[in-house]
């Protein structure tokens, strides 16, 4: 069973005409979106310790082939 959204799924239990299986579904879905973008939020921060490490290295070499 993936996991669920509590509140989402009261929410969508309490509109008129949806089915519980359709409510599961939907705050399943939600919540798998929400665990992708935290993945993706990771992924972004190591890329941005590499680019600035990367930048501080190129800057470090250019001065001191250039001074």
């Amino acid at each position: 069973m993936a996991l669920r959204m509590g509140a989402l799924y009261d929410a969508l239990r309490t509109g008129q005409g949806i089915s519980e299986e359709d409510a599961k579904r939907a705050a399943e879905e939600v919540a798998s979106y929400d665990n992708r973008m935290a993945a993706l939020d990771s992924r972004t921060a190591v890329l941005t310790w590499m680019v600035g490490t990367n930048v501080a290295i190129s800057l470090a070499i250019f001065w001191r082939v250039f001074s």
